[in-house]
């Protein structure tokens, strides 16, 4: 687990919450962000990245939704614009 997802964990041993979850993909959308800056044409790791930013949308909607104060929470220690 990244520093970040310790950050938003609820408790120690928390690996799947929602802003685990969230946090988890947030490093990975770095992640292929920076790839794809150097690969442009790499389509693979292209859709790889519309997905994982589709699915922390969805996700966060839900905490949107459900727990406004772990969203807000989540957006400001993740750092995301929302």
């Amino acid at each position: 687990m990244n520093k970040k997802a310790k950050e938003v964990a609820i408790h120690e041993k928390d690996t799947g919450s929602t802003e685990i979850q969230v946090a988890l993909l947030t490093d990975k959308i770095q992640n292929l962000s920076g790839h794809l800056k150097k690969f442009s044409k790499d389509r693979h790791s292209s859709v790889g990245l519309l997905k994982a930013v589709n699915k922390r949308k969805k996700l966060l909607d839900y905490l949107k939704k459900n727990k406004i104060e772990s969203y807000k929470d989540v957006i400001s220690k993740l750092k995301l614009r929302k």
